[in-house]
């Protein structure tokens, strides 16, 4: 997922930015409420998230969030040290997505980032369908019915094979932490499942015949790569 971090301060972005590059992501630094807006041009090369610091130089935080959502409807974040209730909710009303507080917990703001990525429907050239279907290259998957078909043929997939397939064909290029697959698809903890997510991931890789769709991101967990992309 393509990251957009607005923050001035060079040391918290360099060491941010380590931890989201360590994650999956593929991080952009805006340093100003302008270099951020500049970024944010239609024909730029879109984010999935934009994590806004409040305190910037040029212009006010907030001032930007309500520039952006204008332009996009690419979820933000707002990230600053304003824990009082009423800055939440002026931030909420100007369109933001989430609102995380300074100093924050890491594991919490990716959680944060993953929960606002999930809530927005993008539209990828690779991912066609609609709420029922959806279709990556030669496979599809119907969700209401679960029916997986690759060219034309059925699959037969377990329950939690077809679970496992349809949280990461839902955001094709998102990276899923291990632990937050273990809590969606098995509903538990990491401790103790995360052998049987590495063996449903082979038997997936196996039944579709396809073992490039599904990559491992060492040290972090799985995405889906839609074909072609």
């Amino acid at each position: 997922m393509r990251l957009l971090l607005v923050e001035d301060d060079n040391h918290v972005a360099a060491a941010l930015s380590a931890v989201l590059i360590r994650h999956g992501f593929d991080v952009t630094h805006a340093r100003n409420g302008e270099e951020a807006l500049q970024a944010l041009v239609p024909e730029g090369p879109g984010f999935g998230v934009v994590l806004l610091d409040l305190g910037l130089p040029d212009q006010d935080g907030y001032e930007v969030c309500g520039k952006i959502r204008k332009r996009t409807a690419t979820p933000v974040i707002m990230v600053t040290a304003r824990s009082d209730v009423r800055s939440r909710i002026h931030g909420l009303n100007l369109g933001a997505d989430d609102y995380v507080v300074k100093p924050y917990d890491t594991g919490e703001l990716l959680a944060r980032i993953h929960a606002v990525s999930r809530r927005t429907v993008h539209e990828d050239p690779a991912v066609t369908g609609s709420d029922d279907a959806l279709r990556l290259g030669s496979v599809q998957i119907e969700l209401p019915t679960r029916r997986v078909t690759v060219d034309g043929s059925v699959v037969q997939l377990t329950r939690k094979e077809f679970d496992l397939l349809a949280l990461l064909a839902q955001r094709p290029g998102v990276v899923f932490r291990r632990e937050q697959i273990i809590s969606e698809v098995w509903r538990t903890s990491w401790e103790g499942t995360g052998r049987t997510l590495e063996v449903h991931v082979a038997s997936l890789r196996a039944k579709l015949r396809m073992p490039a769709l599904i990559e491992t991101v060492r040290g972090v967990g799985y995405r889906l790569v839609a074909p072609g992309a």
